[in-house]
């Protein structure tokens, strides 16, 4: 759907993009994520046509950038800019139409949104007199109005109470169902973990990380498993390293082992039945969290 092709932006002296390149699959919700500063707003802003690369391209749909992308996006910024003098109505109107919709066409959209969402008493409400999140309701209808193939969302949960970030997720989801494309910034990694299917991790104006979830989560696991145990653990052989060990209950053991020197799971299992009566033993494979702070800090997974 997208590809960004050794995007470097600078402001001055200062780097925001230094030869980032990323490639967006059709249908996916693609988490763009990267600390406070890191870039990833910039890369929204390029790819929005809100403001130029220094260097590099941007092809959307195996076209090079143009203007008649803008009516094939929807983005939704991370500070959500409303006139808060007008009514709810008339703006996501007045929205419509700057992309493109009839005023006749616009009204019905309007309507189904409404409806879906079970506010249609806010039609004639003033902006400013809306909540937060009933505010960011309003701004999200707005983005995806016009029916975009690319849909851009900047910390669309910031304000949300846990309902109607649940909304939210469902109609993401159901957009990815549809084949659009998503682009998902966000710092809540619980997130990622649930919505997201490929990432890409900027850090300091560089890409440092991108793919689909599931292959980098296979590329960072440690060869590690967490065992539930009754007895505590004594005398492992050098194969294994012991990680971590805590009682969770009387003579009930959770216990974090890495496996070492060419070991297989079945060589700790048969390992551990000599020793102790075990529960549970399952592989610990990384989240999205842990990924994150090893590749943004350094150090290890655990």
């Amino acid at each position: 759907m997208l590809v960004a092709k050794n995007i470097t932006k600078t402001y001055g002296e200062f780097t925001a993009l230094n030869d980032v390149s990323i490639t967006i699959p059709e249908g996916s919700i693609f988490g763009l994520l990267g600390p406070n500063g890191a870039g990833k707003t910039t890369l929204i802003r390029i790819i929005t046509q809100i403001i130029a690369a220094d260097q590099g391209s941007i092809w959307i749909g195996g076209e090079p950038l143009n203007t008649n992308h803008i009516h094939e996006i929807g983005y939704l910024p991370e500070e959500r800019g409303l006139y808060k003098k007008m009514k709810v109505g008339e703006h996501l109107l007045y929205l419509a139409q700057l992309k493109g919709l009839s005023k006749k066409e616009a009204m019905a959209r309007i309507k189904t949104w409404f409806k879906k969402f079970e506010i249609a008493d806010w039609w004639g409400k003033k902006v400013e007199d809306l909540s937060k999140g009933m505010q960011q309701k309003i701004q999200f209808i707005a983005t995806v109005l016009h029916d975009p193939k690319l849909i851009i969302l900047d910390e669309p949960f910031s304000g949300f109470d846990p309902i109607n970030a649940n909304i939210i997720k469902d109609e993401i989801l159901n957009f990815a169902k549809e084949g659009k494309t998503i682009i998902f910034s966000t710092h809540r990694m619980e997130s990622v973990e649930e919505l997201c299917d490929h990432i890409a991790l900027i850090n300091k104006s560089e890409k440092i990380l991108e793919g689909s979830k599931k292959a980098i989560k296979e590329e960072h696991k440690t060869n590690t498993f967490n065992v539930e145990h009754r007895f505590p653990l004594h005398g492992l052989s050098e194969d294994f390293m012991v990680k971590k060990e805590e009682m969770v209950e009387e003579d009930m053991y959770k216990t974090s082992i890495q496996i070492m020197n060419g070991s297989s799971p079945n060589d700790l299992l048969k390992h551990l039945i000599d020793k102790v009566e075990v529960h549970s033993f399952l592989e610990k494979i990384p989240n999205m969290n842990e990924i994150f702070i090893s590749k943004v800090q350094g150090g290890s997974n655990e």
